[in-house]
């Protein structure tokens, strides 16, 4: 599940800075199938409680499990929201620069992605830590979009509908890189039994 949310990130962002409405429309339609993926980790999971009764440590990792796919779930919506964007804005004037440095946060994203996933499968505590922290990289480049966006409307106004846009798509990804931080502090729960808050951005909001 957690791989093909990766490469639904990829493909969404793909069909927005190559402007490929084909390619949206595919992807919409094949959401479904990742919110399938969570039904059926949910039923598993609930049997699983039901016929076993897991305690301790299993409980853990059950409920592990359901909180994992619900943010992956989030997270697929999310891409969908950045395809369906796509839609949306094909045919209006777009900026190149902000669109690269999108692609390039989607690039970060995945990363995180992949190494929370990672530390979700080995229970790795160090690993989780490190992907909070690439958090912050995403934050910074999404500061960075912002001001790009501003400074191409300012130099042409006829760039600001596709900024709206800009500005939705990179606050898709922003979320997407909370969600994957959410991954980690479940992993952390499922290690030591805590709820942490490992968003850098939620602990010091003022930064």
């Amino acid at each position: 599940m957690g791989n093909a949310v990766s490469d639904q990130i990829k493909q969404a962002t793909e069909s927005y800075v190559n402007h490929d409405k084909a390619a949206a429309q595919a992807l919409v339609q094949q959401d479904q199938s990742i919110n399938s993926n969570e039904v059926d980790l949910e039923k598993q999971a609930l049997t699983l409680m039901t016929l076993q009764q897991p305690v301790a440590d299993d409980f853990r990792n059950v409920i592990t499990i359901l909180k994992a796919s619900s943010d992956l779930e989030r997270i697929g919506d999310h891409a969908t929201g950045i395809a369906l964007e796509t839609i949306r804005v094909k045919g209006l004037q777009r900026n190149d620069d902000v669109e690269a440095k999108i692609a390039s946060l989607t690039k970060t994203i995945r990363g995180m992605l992949t190494e929370a996933l990672t530390a979700l499968q080995a229970i790795n505590m160090e690993q989780a830590q490190t992907v909070a922290e690439q958090d912050q990289e995403v934050d910074a480049q999404f500061d960075e979009i912002r001001r790009t966006i501003t400074a191409a409307i300012q130099d042409d106004p006829a760039v600001a509908e596709a900024g709206a846009s800009y500005l939705m798509v990179t606050k898709l990804l922003e979320r997407i890189g909370d969600r994957i931080v959410n991954l980690a502090e479940e992993m952390v729960y499922n290690q030591t039994g805590e709820i942490v808050e490992l968003n850098q951005g939620r602990l010091h909001p003022n930064n």
